[in-house]
Order: structure tokens, then C-alpha cells, then sequence
């Protein structure tokens, strides 16, 4: 192909519009906000969530003018601390000491693979996630935020614990240092927030009505949408009764390892397709539902051809937005006989890898298409 017009075909298929990264569904029957959630996860995804104001509008459509007033979203109230990973994720997997945490302290450590609270100025050894080489034992004490300060610099931040593999690799990184009985932080800490999407996700959107949420009256814990009133929110009893609003997500985590080849034609068999990337917008949605892998790599629909010399999306769209990580995404040796395709990391800052296509993973399908 002429070189000027396979740059004019690239300047197009990287100018494509965002594409649809969440469902939403009307239903139009009266329940108390408990009843819509269990509803929403036994046909759905979950009860809905919104991030931004695109989210917003697309919620109002589904709705479709349906004369109602009020309708129940997944954001609730809970009024209790929340723990959670130094990289931001939510913590999901849990591997507390049966008699923590204690409630006293702000951040987590790791001794004989459970998980304790304590003060936050303690001066402990610690552990860091490089995106490199994966966790890495700093043979060094500092308090919890020194040492994440010193993570942060240094490698990608304190180590998250994510998962059962991940938990017995850190265990094991700490006996090999003979720390086995000692306290050694990780990337878990305590935050406030009293309100929590009811998939977990960590969303801080948020559209309340002027005078909303009412804080002073007891009792108004979970949250509706208006949808003849700009879609603005409002704080409620979840004991009242309205319709709701619940969502599918674009993209579901297939937690069985397969390789590459076997992956995409699960996705193609059971769903739509191996996921495409094509903005920052769908990394984080993919930053969302990678954390449920129980592998340290998941692949997605990225490929890479030897005879164009370029990554390519199996959807049959150019790799215009990249989120590689340092060392990937480059040109693939063309003695190489290893055929390579792309991965996302599950920890860390979850960053593009290339691995040969036989290695056995999780993946990530798209659920319908765009």
C-alpha cells in the first residue's frame, strides 16, 4: 500500500466515535432498593452505575419518557470505612486474620500470609509491585506512607494482594527474606466514603440536586434518579418502592486459563469477541473488571502481524489509543517463530504486555456489540 495512504486510512480509523461501554435496562416494577439490586445481579450486571454524564444521558434514554418520577440507582449510603488498595482498586478478595481488623488503625499488613491493621507510623519493611519484575521486597523500614511514597518512585506502587495466587506469591517473597512471623506493609489502606456503588466499582461521579444529598434526615440512605428532572439524583429511604434502573456491563472476565487462539473463539462462541481497547475510557472500564482474574496477565483481542509489521485489534481496527508498557508494543522480530498477542496486567497499573499466544490466561469478551 502506498505509504501516504495508509497513513490517511490510519488518521480515519483513529478518528472513530466513542464506543457504547454499558447497557442500561428500565424496569418498570415497583421494589424496595434491596429488591432491585438482588433483581439487577440475578438478570443483569448489578443495580446501575453511572460515571460521567454520557452515562447520564444514556440512563435518562432508557427510561424512554416513562411518566415515572423516581427511579432507584446503585449508589448507596453505607456510612462505614472502606478499605482499599494503594493503586485505588477496591479490595475484593479478603485474607484477614480472623480477629482483624481491629477497627483502630488506617493500613494493612501482611504477616504469615493474613492480613492485620496497624498504626499507619509504624516503621516496617514492605513490599512494592514493579510492572517489571512483579513484587519486590524493600529491605528498608519507613512508615506506611513513606513507603509508599518510595514505591511510587521507584517500581509502580505498594504490592496489591488481589487474589489467592497473589497472596501466596507475597507470602512466599517474605519467607525468602526470613520475615515469616514479621510484620511487612502492603498497599492497603482504610478511606472514608460514605457512599458505594453497589458493583464496587470506585466510580466518584456524582450529580445530586441542589440541596441533595440530605444529610441532616436519618434514614434517606440509597439514591434515586429524576429522569424528567435533568437526571439529577436525590437521597431516599430504601425502604420506599420505585422502578429502576439496572446495567450490563460491556466486558466480563472469563476466569478459565486458554490460550490465545482458544480464548478468542470462546469470546466468539459465548459472547461477541476478545476485547478491543480503543480509548482510555475502555482501559478503565477494563482496569474495572481485570482485578476479578485470577492470572497475572489476561489477554485481550491485540495481535500482532508479521507481514504488515503492526498491532492490530481482532475487531479489525488500527491500535490508535496504547497503554503498553515499557519494553512492549514494539516490533516483534520477524525471526522470532513465536506467534505474539497482547495481554493487560492484572495488578500494578495494569499496563498492555506482549506474550506468546500459547501462554494459558484469563481473557476478557465483550458481552454485545457497539
Amino acid at each position: 500500500m502506498d505509504q501516504t495512504l495508509y497513513f490517511i486510512l490510519l488518521i480515519a480509523l483513529c478518528s472513530v466515535s466513542e464506543c457504547v461501554q454499558r447497557q442500561y435496562h428500565f424496569i418498570n416494577v415497583r421494589m424496595n432498593w434491596t429488591e432491585a439490586q438482588r433483581y439487577c445481579r440475578e438478570n443483569y450486571t448489578d443495580l446501575a452505575t453511572v460515571d460521567n454524564m454520557n452515562d447520564t444521558n444514556e440512563l435518562k434514554k432508557s427510561v424512554n419518557d416513562g411518566g415515572v418520577q423516581y427511579v432507584w440507582i446503585g449508589l448507596q449510603r453505607t456510612g462505614r470505612d472502606k478499605w482499599q488498595w494503594s493503586s485505588g482498586e477496591p479490595v475484593i478478595y479478603l485474607n484477614w486474620h480472623p480477629t482483624q481488623p481491629e477497627g483502630r488503625d488506617d493500613c494493612g499488613m501482611m504477616m504469615n500470609g493474613q492480613w492485620h491493621d496497624l498504626p499507619c507510623s509504624d516503621k516496617r519493611h514492605f513490599i512494592c509491585n514493579n510492572t517489571n519484575t512483579g513484587p519486590v521486597f524493600i529491605n528498608q523500614t519507613m512508615d506506611w506512607r513513606d513507603a509508599q511514597s518510595h514505591c511510587r518512585q521507584n517500581h509502580s506502587d505498594l504490592v496489591s494482594v488481589r487474589n489467592q495466587n497473589e497472596s501466596q506469591q507475597v507470602a512466599n517473597i517474605i519467607s525468602s527474606h526470613q520475615m515469616s512471623g514479621s510484620w511487612v506493609w502492603i498497599g492497603l489502606s482504610r478511606v472514608r466514603d460514605l457512599w458505594q456503588w453497589s458493583d464496587q466499582s470506585n466510580s466518584s461521579f456524582r450529580y445530586w440536586k441542589s440541596g441533595e444529598p440530605s444529610l441532616t434526615i436519618h434514614g434517606e440512605n440509597c439514591t434515586v434518579v429524576e429522569p424528567n428532572a435533568l437526571g439529577q439524583w436525590a437521597d431516599v429511604s430504601c425502604k420506599q418502592t420505585f422502578p429502576f434502573v439496572c446495567h450490563e456491563d460491556k466486558l466480563i472476565v472469563i476466569e478459565q486459563n486458554l490460550t490465545w487462539s482458544e480464548a478468542l473463539r470462546y469470546c466468539r462462541q459465548n459472547h461477541v469477541d476478545l476485547v478491543s481497547v480503543h480509548s482510555e475510557e475502555m482501559q478503565r472500564r477494563v482496569m474495572n473488571v481485570v482485578k476479578r482474574a485470577s492470572t497475572a496477565a489476561v489477554w485481550l483481542g491485540l495481535r500482532y502481524s508479521h507481514i504488515l509489521g503492526i498491532w492490530y485489534w481482532v475487531s479489525g481496527d488500527t491500535v490508535c489509543y496504547q497503554n503498553w508498557a515499557p519494553g512492549n508494543g514494539t516490533a516483534v522480530k520477524t525471526c522470532e517463530s513465536t506467534v505474539r498477542s497482547g495481554a493487560v496486567q492484572s495488578g500494578g497499573d495494569q499496563r498492555w504486555i506482549s506474550r506468546p499466544e500459547t501462554d494459558k490466561l484469563n481473557f476478557i469478551c465483550s458481552r454485545y456489540e457497539e
